[in-house]
């Protein structure tokens, strides 16, 4: 949109109340333009900042370190990168920002050069379970060592879910897991080929899909990402964070219906009212 968002359309798009949308701007997160009725407009960065802002608070970030965070982090980049090719998260009870290979906290200007968990936010990077689940494999000892490697030892964890893999060649978390890990690692060929092997393996697996299509944006390939994107939606209509992320691949390509599709479809799924 050239002439950017309303107020009314940013509420429906993220599925936040009106009030919810206000508070957000009075606490500083945005500071969006004024329309010649100085009426609020935002842009598609301001959107990426309080998507960025909403998963924050979702993950128990205090809102004075959020507010100090993403104010630190206008001031950190130049004009030319898009927010939108930022994923912004939470460690703990810190804001990481992950730009390509490197990962640093804008409350501080610290490089990071470990973290296991991201929440939603920016380019929205869901990567899957990260937790103890049940696993299928023969043998779940080797998944579980690798659960337990990720904080202090991700190259031992990503063996110990290669042996899992090995033991089970359709060990769907295993995958996904590897994947994360080598993605966080900068190690994109390798996390590319995973995926493809679980895959492979495992059939059309929506999270597989959606993080491939994660992992293309990072590769700057937006075609294979938006069709990865449209593969997971075809196995899970449902995911909010997919439908969030093809609708703005689809706007930056002039696909307007189609990206259309999608925010009224996110809009659903995270419980806007309607119109």
């Amino acid at each position: 949109m050239s002439d950017g968002y309303s107020l009314s359309q940013v509420g429906k798009l993220l599925g936040l109340p009106r009030s919810v949308v206000n508070g957000l701007i009075e606490a500083g997160f945005v500071t969006p333009a004024r329309g010649r009725r100085r009426e609020y407009r935002f842009t598609f960065h301001d959107l990426v900042l309080l998507r960025a802002a909403q998963g924050l608070a979702e993950a128990k970030i205090p809102s004075a370190r959020i507010l100090r965070s993403l104010r630190r982090l206008r001031t950190q980049l130049p004009d030319e990168i898009p927010m939108a090719g930022l994923r912004i998260g939470a460690v703990g009870d810190a804001v990481v920002v992950s730009q390509g290979d490197a990962q640093w906290r804008p409350d501080n200007g610290q490089y990071v050069f470990q973290f296991q968990v991201a929440s939603p936010g920016g380019r929205l990077a869901f990567f899957g379970p990260a937790q103890v689940v049940e696993a299928a494999a023969p043998d779940p000892r080797w998944f579980e060592h690798g659960l337990a490697l990720e904080a202090d030892q991700p190259a031992k964890a990503c063996d110990a879910y290669r042996h899992a893999i090995k033991t089970d060649a359709r060990h769907l978390d295993a995958y996904i897991n590897l994947g994360r890990l080598l993605h966080e690692q900068g190690k994109l060929a390798d996390a590319e080929s995973t995926y493809r092997q679980g895959l492979k393996a495992c059939g059309d697996e929506p999270t597989l899909l959606f993080n491939l299509a994660v992992l293309y944006e990072d590769l700057e390939r937006p075609q294979d990402a938006i069709d990865n994107y449209r593969a997971a939606l075809a196995e899970a209509p449902d995911l909010a964070d997919a439908h969030f992320n093809l609708a703005r691949l689809c706007e930056a390509k002039g696909l307007k219906r189609e990206a259309l599709r999608h925010w009224s479809a996110f809009r659903k799924l995270t419980g806007a009212a309607p119109k």
